[in-house]
Parts: C-alpha cells; sequence; structure tokens
C-alpha cells in the first residue's frame, strides 16, 4: 500500500463500460453492485456498477456488465462514495487515539482514505512511512512545518520539526533543507494571533510567505497555512499559498475581502471541529466562562465566513485539527462534514469538500477524490443517503483502500501490525555519539536536535562540534537563558532515526560520558512511557561519569509522573541544564554512551 502522495496520471486506455473488459478478466476483478454512486464531481447520486481492477476504478455505469468470476460487493440500498480525504491531522501522542496503529485504523473504518500529518520532524518520514506499510491505514501525506521565530509551532519544537523563518532568503534556505526528504506538503503557520489571548507579534510576512510559497511550488509541494483572521487571511491569499487552514474567526469577512480571496485561488479548510464549541472538553465548561462565551462569538465568524467564501466560488475543503484536544481521530473529519452543513453548505457539497475539493487541495485530484475510470479505487459504501442527510456519514459499512477491502462485512482480519502500540524495540550499539562524524550526524546515523525551552520567549542556544583539548572532537553547547522560570537549555540524541522505532536496552547498566562546565545539568531518557532523569556537576577540566539507571527518577509532565525505569520503550537520550533568567550556560560533552 502505498502511504504517501504523489500525483499520478489517469490511465490510459480505461473506458466507461464493460465492453472491453472481457469474461475471462473477471478474475482480478471486483464489482461493487445494487449501489447508488455519488461520484463527487457534483453530479447527483445515481445507481450505477463499479468495476475495480488492481488499484485502479476500471468501468463505472448504468449499463456495466460484470464479467465472470468478478469479486461481487452487494451494495443494494447503500451509497458508494469516494474515500473521504482530510487535509489537516496530527498524529500525536497527546490526542485520541495516541498511538500509530490505532490512529490508522480510527480512520480506515471511519471511510478516510487519505489523510495529511502536520506532527512530524522530517527526520521522521523514512521510518514512519516504512511502519505505515506494514499497516492498514489511510494513505498519509507528510507536512512540513514552517513558522517564525517563536511563532506557532517554533514555540515549542525543535529547528528541525518546526524550521523558523522570517525573510524571503530564509524562506528559499528553508525549502532548500527539505529536499532531501521530500516532504508531501508544507504548513506555513503564518498567525501569531492567539484568538485574542495574547499579542500578535509573530505573524509571517507577506514577502517571507509569498518566497516559501514559490519556492514549495518549484518543488511540486502544496502549502497550507495556519490563519485565523481576517487580515492574515488576505495576506496568505497574496502570499500564494493552496489553502488556508482554521478559517478567519475575529470578525465577518467582507463581500470586498471575499472577491479579493477568490481572486488568488486560494482554497480553505476551515477545521471546524477543532472549534467547535460544544465539543467535550477535559474540564467542566461554565456559560458564564468568558473564554467559551469568546469561542461562541469566534465560532458564529467562523461559520458564516466559511458560507460567504463558498458561496462566492472559493473551494473548501475538509480538514479538522484532529489529534488536538476533544477531535478524535476518524469521527472528527464526520462531524467536520456535519459542521459545514451547519455552516450552511448542503449535505452534497459537504461530500464534495471532503472527496473532490480536498483532493484538489492537496494536487492529488488527477489520482483520487471522485469516482471516475482511472482513479484510484479508495471507496467508502454507508448505509444511507448521506448526500440528504449528512448524519449518515457515521454509517460506515464497508471501506475499500486500493482497491481492496480493509474494513467491514468481507474484509480480512486487521493487520498483526494494527493491534500493536508501538514498533518492536531493536538494539544499539554502545557507542552514541563521539562527534566525530563530518556530516554532523550521531554515532548511531541520527540527527542531534537543540531542545531549548518553549515558549514565545525561548532560550536561544547554539551547539557546536569544536576541536578537544588533547585531539578529537567534542560537542559544545552555549546558550544565553530566557526571562522565565527554570529557563532550560540542551541536546538530544536521538537512538534511532527521528526517534520512531524504540530500543530495548538490555545488557547496559547505565550512561557514561564526558564532560566538563560551569555547574548542575541534567541528564534525561526519553521514552515512550516517559522520561527518567538524574544530575551530574561540570568543572572546567574534564571529567567522565557513569550514571547507572538505577539513579534515573521518573519526571512529572502536566502533573503526571513517568513510571518506574525499564529498559525498554526508549527513544532518546538528552543532556542539559537550567540557569537563572537571563543567564548563560556552557558545557562541552563528548563520548556518550552506554556501559
Amino acid at each position: 500500500m502505498r502511504t504517501y502522495l504523489l500525483m499520478a496520471p489517469v490511465i490510459a486506455g480505461l473506458v466507461l463500460t464493460a465492453a472491453s473488459v472481457p469474461a475471462q478478466t473477471g478474475k482480478g476483478v471486483t464489482a461493487i453492485v445494487g449501489g447508488m454512486v455519488f461520484d463527487g464531481t457534483g453530479t447527483a447520486a445515481k445507481p450505477a456498477t463499479v468495476l475495480i481492477e488492481g488499484d485502479r476504478i476500471i468501468a463505472v455505469g448504468s449499463d456495466v456488465t460484470v464479467p465472470r468470476g468478478a469479486k461481487i460487493i452487494d451494495a443494494k440500498g447503500k451509497a458508494v462514495l469516494p474515500g473521504f480525504i482530510d487535509v489537516h491531522t496530527h498524529w500525536t501522542p497527546g490526542g485520541s487515539p495516541a498511538t500509530i496503529p490505532q490512529i490508522a485504523t480510527a480512520y480506515v473504518q471511519s471511510g478516510i482514505t487519505t489523510v495529511t500529518d502536520f506532527h512530524e520532524q522530517p527526520e521522521s518520514y523514512a521510518p514512519r512511512r516504512a511502519w505505515l506499510k506494514t499497516l492498514a491505514t489511510p494513505h498519509v501525506a507528510f507536512a512540513a512545518r514552517v513558522s517564525t521565530p517563536g511563532g506557532h509551532g517554533a514555540d515549542w519544537g525543535d529547528r528541525n520539526t518546526t524550521i523558523p523563518i522570517n525573510t524571503p532568503e530564509g524562506a528559499k534556505a528553508a525549502i532548500k533543507t527539505l529536499e532531501a526528504y521530500q516532504p508531501d506538503l508544507i504548513k506555513a503557520f503564518t498567525d501569531g494571533w492567539r484568538y485574542g489571548s495574547s499579542p500578535d507579534n509573530t505573524s509571517m510576512d507577506e514577502w517571507t510567505l509569498r518566497a516559501l510559497s514559490q519556492t514549495a511550488h518549484k518543488n511540486g509541494w502544496p502549502v497550507l497555512t495556519h490563519t485565523v483572521t481576517v487580515e492574515r487571511g488576505l495576506v496568505a491569499a497574496r502570499g500564494e499559498v493552496d489553502s488556508l487552514a482554521h478559517g478567519m474567526q475575529d470578525r465577518a469577512i467582507t463581500a470586498q475581502e471575499v472577491a479579493a480571496i477568490k481572486a488568488t485561488g486560494m482554497a480553505m479548510a476551515p477545521t471546524l471541529a477543532v472549534y467547535d464549541p460544544e465539543k467535550p472538553r477535559q474540564g467542566p465548561v461554565t456559560t458564564d466562562d468568558p473564554r467559551y462565551k469568546r469561542s461562541l462569538i469566534n465560532f458564529g465568524y467562523a461559520l458564516g465566513n466559511v458560507k460567504a467564501l463558498h458561496d462566492a466560488g472559493v473551494i473548501i475543503a475538509v480538514g479538522t485539527d484532529a489529534g488536538m484536544p476533544g477531535t478524535p481521530h476518524g469521527r472528527s473529519t464526520l462531524r467536520e462534514m456535519e459542521l459545514l452543513v451547519k455552516a450552511g453548505l448542503t449535505p452534497a457539497q459537504a461530500l464534495e469538500s471532503g472527496t473532490k475539493n480536498s483532493a484538489k487541495v492537496l494536487r492529488i485530484d488527477a489520482d483520487r477524490g471522485t469516482i471516475a475510470v482511472g482513479k484510484r479505487a479508495d471507496i467508502a459504501i454507508i448505509d444511507g443517503a448521506p448526500w440528504a442527510n449528512i448524519m449518515d456519514v457515521y454509517k460506515i459499512s464497508q471501506v475499500m483502500m486500493d482497491g481492496r477491502l480493509v474494513s467491514g462485512a468481507g474484509a480480512p482480519p486487521l493487520p498483526a501490525a494494527n493491534q500493536a502500540t508501538r514498533l518492536a524495540s531493536v538494539t544499539v550499539p554502545a557507542l552514541l555519539d563521539d562527534f566525530e562524524r563530518a556530516d554532523q550526524r550521531s554515532s548511531l546515523d541520527t540527527l542531534r536536535l537543540e531542545s531549548p525551552d518553549g515558549g514565545l520567549d525561548r532560550t536561544v542556544e547554539i551547539t557546536q562540534i569544536v576541536p578537544r583539548d588533547g585531539g578529537g572532537k567534542a560537542l559544545a553547547l552555549s546558550a544565553r537563558m530566557s526571562t522565565k522560570d527554570n529557563a532550560y537549555a540542551g541536546f538530544v540524541v536521538p537512538l534511532t532515526r527521528g526517534s520512531v522505532t524504540p530500543v530495548r536496552l538490555d545488557g547496559y547498566q547505565g550512561v557514561r560520558f564526558e564532560v566538563k562546565g560551569d555547574g548542575a545539568y541534567i541528564v534525561r531518557i526519553n521514552g515512550l512511557n516517559g522520561s527518567w532523569e538524574t544530575t551530574v556537576t561540570g568543572t572546567p577540566a574534564w571529567g567522565s561519569v557513569d550514571l547507572p539507571f538505577s539513579q534515573f527518577t521518573p519526571v512529572v509532565t502536566r502533573g503526571q509522573a513517568a513510571p518506574a525505569f525499564k529498559p525498554d520503550g526508549i527513544i532518546q537520550v538528552e543532556i542539559g541544564g537550567s540557569r537563572p533568567a537571563g543567564k548563560h550556560l556552557w558545557m562541552q560533552v563528548d563520548n556518550i554512551r552506554f556501559y
């Protein structure tokens, strides 16, 4: 199964009837018969037969003859639609579900056959793509993340996960660094407005955004933005982005502004599901809560602006921000289409948003998004008529991916990999990093990450490889601490590429490295189930430290302590330190290894 997105041409030579499908070819053909086909092209649903061979649709029509020997899927009384597409999701461990196989399963069982993932660092694309090939999963497009210094997404991520830029030259350089990873699209965090809760001091200017879009487009990568205000929406449109995410929520858009956006061809995926004031929340909400009242006002603007843009001919796609709190994977995509109807679209128009329009935004409409000859056979079969009653989208009966039935009656059991919650742990050599490689990667061939504290005011740190006294090289870290309590600077050595595959440490007793510095430092072992830490003291002269695993204590994160340390499911070793606000930190480290 392909788990990445490429523009695929319509296969030549395929025709609309089965006249050219000889009876003897039926052995490799699947026929969906008896259903009402909503093909996503804008025409009304109609009775039709759909023939599939391999991963492609080879015939669609009311007069199609089913060849002898074809596998039959009886869709009598059911709706046959293109698989749904969600252009904005985050496959994050903080979401619901929280693990990759279960996220994939949630989408497949909901009839969603293509999604994006806006959450990952580029180093993780290759191992994640390999993992997805073992799963029953939607096609997943990976978005590279670009923001401004201190901007949304860059206020917590490292510089590899979210690249900060603030000039056209920086935009071009960012796209250049991403070419080796081949993302499927670019997410630009362009709007610094924090929903009225803090000043807008991190928005991306129009010139930088245009340079980013133009450079990305030369690589064939669409650009989607994080934009939540009308003014920034206009900047995004002039900045040549392909689609605005999150809608515009600060005020009602004017007719002139709608016309300006329409003229640029920019689409919008409003992600109404993530802003729905009525969605489940982690804590109780009272109707007199100012934040709740504000959310109602903002959501009203979002609904009205969606309708105004749609009525003007702006393409409305389906995106959800699933993975965020109260926005579960799978069901939220269906909820988004329900909310588009609440905004004023007809059910049929909402379905087109979740199929054809979303495919256009991702530039894959030549390959999928409609039921037509030559298109990829990603199909959702539904009990009901969702073009008449949008609530029927929740009645998923069967789902096909690449021409194979993957969910519902007649589908084989899910692969064993879908039942797991993680990849199996592997072992790694004892030496993690001696900082001798000329390509700046670790001894394990992983990309070291800087890990300063988060927030608008972040600690400024620089790590570099420097000559070591007596020969060889070491890593030097220098930092100016941010103006906050518990300011922090550090670096991370992933144990596998992108920290995707976990590691077991059987046979090792602890962590050893050499260090010199100016005081106390923190050493952390990060795993899938939490983090554990201990402290060391650096002096102006080099010294070697041995830290047995028994010395590491659980780290409390968001009020939740990690379980007791176990030498399995480990992904990173991190070394850093805290200093008072505005002060400086320095250290040098060499020869990190397990012993």
